[in-house]
């Protein structure tokens, strides 16, 4: 497996056929691919953090990250994500999975549970929204480098 660069659309062409619960990203910093031979087995979008109280400028969350279900793919990317997320120089990485998903391949790659966060909807009466993400409660993970108390 090797990562690949990919632009926007052809990240957003992969997740529309292969992603279970989200649709295309309009925003991103960087974009990972991994590829088995000339085929296209997964990608990562890296963007900025959805919490508007997280540091919009130096800190960065993996908004997607999709596969076609083939082996150890995730655990490849993610570990790429946080890469390159730190040789961007970013002090702080994160991605959230649903609180009912195992994290395994987070695990694998040297993320940290960091905490859990309640779901909630987007929507609030002064400003309304139409939720297309769970609700569900989440798990916001980070790379170990990144971990409060990690070593500089």
């Amino acid at each position: 497996m090797r990562a690949v660069p990919l632009t926007r659309d052809q990240a957003n062409a992969y997740i529309v056929a292969h992603h279970r619960h989200h649709g295309r990203v309009t925003g991103h910093r960087f974009i990972v691919g991994a590829a088995d031979g000339d085929r296209l087995v997964g990608v990562a979008v890296v963007g900025r953090p959805r919490a508007r109280l997280l540091d919009q400028a130096n800190e960065a969350e993996v908004t997607r990250l999709c596969t076609d279900g083939s082996k150890n793919v995730c655990s490849f990317l993610y570990s790429r994500c946080s890469r390159v997320a730190r040789e961007l120089g970013f002090a702080k990485l994160y991605t959230y999975t649903l609180e009912s998903e195992p994290g395994g391949s987070l695990r694998a790659s040297g993320w940290i549970m960091e905490k859990r966060v309640r779901g909630e909807s987007q929507d609030r009466p002064s400003r309304r929204r139409v939720d297309k993400s769970p609700t569900a409660p989440k798990l916001r993970w980070c790379p170990a480098w990144c971990a409060p108390g990690a070593p500089l």
